[in-house]
């Protein structure tokens, strides 16, 4: 289909726009979707150049999807665990985008992304270890073997991936489903062996030109 051939998005508010996107590994990974139908989507392997490329991978998704800016209800944002530079581009983005929109923006962590039934969520992590959120514990960082012995002992398979298929709509998709009740605007989630919690870090700030 061609750009002359999509379909021009008309938003009536019965079923809500959003716009999600994830940069907390080697991707680049954008979703927009209204309701349960994906408009467009789209992941680029990458490990670097995220900063420059997400917010034309952006505008290429919207268009794809026949949308505008100004169309969107909310917006969704990986938030980590996972690369500490990716996941600042993401959310930083995601806030100004918000800001700018005056649109909710709903963070979503990589463990409710990577959700598979009869699968322990788990994101990769350098040093052949995962941050894995095991049943009943929070979330932390972990040697992999530690998560595969945990897994095998609860009857999960174990199967972590960085980038898997599908992550940005699954991102969009949890955001649909809160951002009428979202109060917090997305923060990064950076976790540590023993710790788990969101980071307080304030935004870079965003300068109009």
């Amino acid at each position: 289909m061609t750009m002359q051939d999509t379909p021009e998005f008309t938003n009536d508010g019965s079923q809500p726009l959003v716009l999600g996107f994830d940069t907390s590994a080697g991707h680049c990974a954008a979703a927009l979707l209204r309701g349960d139908e994906v408009l467009a989507s789209r992941l680029e392997e990458m490990t670097r150049g995220q900063a420059e490329r997400l917010m034309l991978l952006l505008e290429e998704v919207l268009a794809e999807g026949g949308a505008a800016w100004q169309d969107l209800d909310a917006i969704g944002v990986g938030v980590g665990p996972g690369n500490f530079t990716g996941i600042r581009i993401a959310v930083s983005a995601a806030r100004g985008l918000a800001l700018g929109l005056e649109v909710p923006a709903v963070g979503v962590d990589g463990f409710d992304a990577r959700t598979a039934e009869g699968a322990l969520s788990a994101v990769p992590a350098p040093r052949n270890q995962v941050y894995a959120a095991l049943p009943r514990e929070a979330p932390r960082l972990m040697p992999r073997q530690e998560a595969e012995a945990a897994a095998r002992g609860a009857g999960l398979a174990f199967a972590p991936e960085a980038s898997p298929a599908g992550i940005a709509e699954a991102v969009a998709r949890i955001a649909a489903a809160r951002f009428r009740t979202v109060t917090e605007p997305p923060a990064p989630l950076y976790l540590r062996a023993a710790d788990a919690a969101p980071s307080s870090d304030v935004p870079p700030a965003l300068i109009d030109e």
